[in-house]
């Protein structure tokens, strides 16, 4: 009997807390955070496990799976071969692209790209041209006749927060794991020719890694934060890094408060660590 009251005392509880969490959610994560803990049990500034697989998309030039916590997000790189640009005839193409779909989280609506997949796949594609990971003249087949075209094409299939991180991971990982095949142009056909008996992985410059952090109640830092935290942050500053820890960019989305420039230079110094850590295996296969 005492057994089935404590664990209808527990459920009764849970309940509660629940419910408290859903109409109170600023008051909610206050608590935790005066105690030095978030809701999913994570210090301030800890991190969500992450895990990268590769090669996982058959039909695709390259692909990887990342998981970061519950956040999983798939990405495939397809190659197309296409005219130059007359103004760079050396130039090929890189098109990244973020799709949150319906399915990953009640958040996002079926139809067009939301905003918010907008928004992302934008500073995805800077964060890919700050880096320069994939030089575009490396993707020139012939001079102002055919460069190669990486539609590099990301999905959320399960969204708790942080996607842009996982995002650009899985992007990156997609890429190192890209083979094309040798291709040749053939002046007289006026065509490309193409070889898939001579596959060759891409030539890749410095591979970002990008560590993003809340910022609540002005001066509270956030580590990777979920979705239940991000709607009450007053911004979010992202850290984009090389994988040996050099800084590439600091972006900060949303026009919160922020306490002081101390806010700013702990981000930074989080995210080098953070690099530190995570640099040797992220990228390793």
């Amino acid at each position: 009997m005492a057994a089935s009251s404590s664990k209808l005392q527990t459920a009764t509880d849970n309940q509660h807390a629940a419910t408290f969490r859903r109409l109170h959610p600023k008051a909610y994560l206050e608590r935790f955070l005066a105690e030095k803990f978030r809701p999913d049990g994570r210090e301030l500034h800890e991190w969500r496990d992450i895990s990268v697989n590769v090669g996982s998309i058959s039909s695709a030039d390259g692909s990887a799976l990342v998981r970061l916590g519950n956040t999983t997000v798939v990405c495939g790189v397809k190659a197309e071969v296409a005219e130059p640009e007359l103004d760079r005839p050396e130039h090929g193409f890189l098109v990244p692209n973020l799709d949150l779909p319906a399915i990953c989280s009640p958040k996002f609506k079926a139809g067009p790209p939301s905003e918010d997949a907008q928004v992302a796949s934008d500073r995805l594609n800077e964060a890919l041209i700050a880096s320069g990971v994939v030089s575009t003249t490396s993707l020139c087949i012939e001079r102002g006749k055919a460069v190669w075209v990486l539609y590099i094409d990301a999905t959320c299939i399960n969204y708790d927060g942080n996607v842009f991180d996982a995002t650009l991971i899985a992007m990156v990982a997609a890429l190192k794991n890209t083979k094309l095949p040798k291709a040749t142009y053939d002046e007289e056909a006026g065509r490309t020719r193409f070889s898939r008996k001579e596959m060759s992985p891409l030539q890749l410059g410095r591979l970002p890694l990008s560590f993003s952090f809340g910022i609540f109640d002005s001066s509270q830092v956030l580590s990777d934060p979920t979705t239940f935290e991000e709607p009450l942050l007053d911004t979010t500053f992202t850290v984009i890094t090389d994988e040996s820890g050099e800084l590439i960019s600091v972006s900060q989305l949303g026009l919160g408060v922020v306490g002081g420039q101390d806010v700013l230079i702990q981000c930074l110094n989080t995210a080098k660590a953070r690099c530190s850590e995570v640099r040797g295996r992220i990228y390793a296969t």
